[in-house]
């Protein structure tokens, strides 16, 4: 027995700390549906914030940027789609809730949580059974035959259980069913990667508009994520697991409540609560957005990706250093000038390499080839680009950093 504890430590010696970490960290990411900034920070929904409470809450963005090339509709899949790839829809291609034609070659989280080099169980728990056979793409070739562990959804599918009901009352019976299937299934079978997503409160509003009405079933919504985030509890203190849980909304509303889709200011307004307890400077910048979310679960679940999908995120990780963030690129004659906020050490002189590719065929399946272009210091903030020294292009992407923290840019002239 003494010789077997001494060659057990030996075992846990030789693996590395991010090792350890990855095999008791754990994810849960939820989407409620259609829930403004204001509402949220008007009601202070008690689950919401008492998971606020655990770490932080802060207010987001989504949409992409105006009048850019990464202008977003704030629409509900096409936010949904945001989350899961950590991109915008030049790049995901899902512009609305119907006849979606999303571009898989952009990876979702679960796809990047099954190319890890160990085994990550994955759950989804969903009032809307699209979210799994498209968005996710379960089982499609295209998108990786990617297959999801657990499964609780089809509810919407099912008329004869759930008829229709004055208001659409009978999706709110969708998530009822959904967030308790979710408890159950994070109680029983303890998924490594989780997302519930609820519908009704986006319903709500659809129909009410900003008013008592939509705020009470606000308040439902958070009863419902209740159940989850005290199963989620019950996990971390039975199994000593360490749970990351991120809260947000797909998009904002116009302003009288009924409608979203535009670029105004309240329609881009979201929010996240999470549980983290240190956050880096991101978190509370006026750039932190939907795609931040996917390099987050990332960087706390260790997961590791392909540099040529690392050069296609837009996102940033709001846990964990972030020396560089909010990358922009600007004409200056012949030349482009790139340039970043630096967070770190000043005068530390670190160097980052910079990419360029003058194509986009990662859009259509294939590898893009980039050139490294040079060295720029990172605190310096800035880095001039001599577009006559490149392949001639009409279309230029940029990439500053490494495989695993790059800052990410499109040009066209």
């Amino acid at each position: 027995m003494k010789h077997l504890l001494t060659l057990l430590l030996s075992l846990l010696a030789l693996l590395q700390p991010q090792q350890l970490l990855a095999g008791r960290h754990k994810t849960l990411f939820v989407i409620l549906d259609g829930i403004p900034a204001d509402c949220i920070e008007r009601l202070q929904p008690p689950t919401i914030m008492a998971i606020a409470h655990e770490g932080q809450y802060g207010r987001a963005y989504c949409g992409g940027e105006r009048n850019l090339y990464n202008q977003t509709p704030t629409i509900s899949a096409v936010g949904y789609t945001n989350i899961l790839t950590g991109t915008w829809v030049n790049k995901h291609n899902v512009w609305d809730n119907s006849n979606i034609k999303i571009n898989y070659n952009y990876w979702n989280i679960f796809r990047m949580a099954k190319h890890q080099d160990r085994p990550v169980t994955t759950a989804i728990f969903s009032s809307w059974t699209d979210n799994r056979t498209i968005l996710l793409g379960e089982d499609k070739p295209e998108a990786g035959n990617l297959h999801m562990d657990y499964t609780c959804d089809g509810y919407d599918l099912d008329a004869t259980r759930f008829p229709k009901k004055h208001d659409d009352l009978q999706v709110f019976d969708y998530d009822c069913h959904v967030a308790a299937d979710a408890a159950n299934c994070i109680r029983t079978k303890r998924p490594d990667l989780s997302w519930l997503y609820l519908w009704y409160s986006d319903d709500a509003f659809h129909i009410h508009g900003y008013g008592f009405y939509s705020d009470s079933y606000v308040l439902k919504a958070d009863s419902l994520l209740g159940i989850v985030w005290n199963a989620v509890k019950e996990n971390a203190r039975k199994y000593k697991e360490d749970w990351l849980v991120i809260v947000t909304t797909d998009h904002g509303r116009d302003i009288k409540g009924y409608h979203h889709g535009g670029q105004s200011d309240n329609e881009r307004s979201i929010w996240i609560s999470t549980n983290l307890k240190t956050v880096n400077s991101h978190f509370h910048s006026s750039t932190l957005s939907h795609v931040d979310i996917l390099p987050t679960i990332c960087r706390w679940m260790d997961f590791k990706m392909p540099r040529d999908q690392r050069f296609e995120l837009d996102g940033t990780s709001f846990y964990g250093p972030c020396p560089l963030t909010d990358l922009y690129a600007r004409k200056y004659d012949d030349k482009v000038t790139l340039t970043w906020n630096y967070h770190g050490k000043s005068g530390a002189k670190r160097k980052v390499p910079v990419y360029v590719s003058t194509t986009n065929h990662f859009a259509t399946g294939s590898p893009d080839q980039w050139l490294l272009s040079g060295y720029a210091d990172a605190d310096a903030g800035y880095y001039l680009v001599d577009l006559s020294k490149l392949p001639k292009s009409d279309f230029y992407k940029f990439a500053v950093g490494d495989a695993d923290e790059a800052l990410t840019r499109w040009w066209k002239p």
